[in-house]
């Protein structure tokens, strides 16, 4: 049983950020290889019809260097690292963007529902006349950050090889709602595993049927111990793991 393994590498390490906790270290240097493989094992189903990972597909971007030049170094070395290793067959680069963008200040309401910062004590808006301009809004600047194309990169591939019998299995790493189209495509052909990489709940448009398709999926949330358990050596070649990872 050929099972083809699909990574959402930004997915990937802000859920394990989300399980670990921020500025813990011990977690990140992931061989994404060995995790597969732990992965597939956790299904007795998979087990018994000798399921083993063919391909390990990871799907990421480079982080500009710009704004923290040490972070884009601790990311080249692992990929490095990864690719050394042997730890992916294809690696999909997508694309960061760093843009200023302008938007209302905002606040969170009563119930926890953003809301559009008003003017009130201490601080308030006035006209030339003096008098207090209650539907005023601030406008503010800020950096925005985003990857994009992984998630796009990762479902071509995904229905790619389930279309063309390349796997008769698939386990996907992501909590993206995006993938909802693509996972029920793959439901209907192979069995498929997703994988929650994060302490909040999976996504609602990921859950399923387990017998729904071809039937034999199934459902699974990392844990702390299947980070801890799939480390890269510390040292591969020339590519020494960074401090703190």
């Amino acid at each position: 049983m050929r099972v083809g393994v699909y990574i959402d590498g930004f997915n990937l390490y802000y859920g394990g950020r989300s399980i670990f906790g921020r500025g813990t270290p011990g977690w990140k240097w992931l061989d994404l290889r060995k995790l597969g493989e732990r992965l597939v094992r956790q299904n007795k189903s998979w087990r018994l019809q000798g399921a083993e990972v063919a391909n390990v597909v990871y799907c990421t971007a480079f982080v500009s260097g710009r704004e923290n030049p040490h972070k884009r170094n601790r990311q080249d070395r692992y990929v490095a690292a990864l690719t050394s290793q042997k730890s992916y067959d294809i690696f999909e680069e997508g694309k960061f963007f760093a843009s200023v963008r302008s938007a209302p200040l905002g606040t969170l309401g009563p119930n926890q529902e953003p809301e559009v910062a008003v003017p009130k004590q201490p601080v308030l808006i006035h006209d030339k006349s003096g008098k207090v301009i209650r539907d005023a809004r601030f406008i503010v600047s800020y950096l925005r950050t985003e990857e994009k194309r992984s998630d796009v990169n990762l479902a071509s591939h995904l229905l790619l090889d389930v279309l063309q019998h390349s796997v008769d299995a698939v386990l996907v790493v992501s909590n993206d709602s995006d993938l909802c189209m693509p996972l029920r495509e793959c439901r209907k052909r192979v069995p498929t595993c997703v994988i929650n990489p994060s302490k909040n709940p999976l996504a609602n448009s990921l859950g399923g049927d387990s017998a729904s398709g071809v039937g034999g999926h199934w459902w699974y949330k990392l844990s702390k111990v299947d980070f801890l358990k799939c480390q890269l050596p510390t040292q591969i070649g020339d590519v020494t793991k960074p401090q703190k990872w």
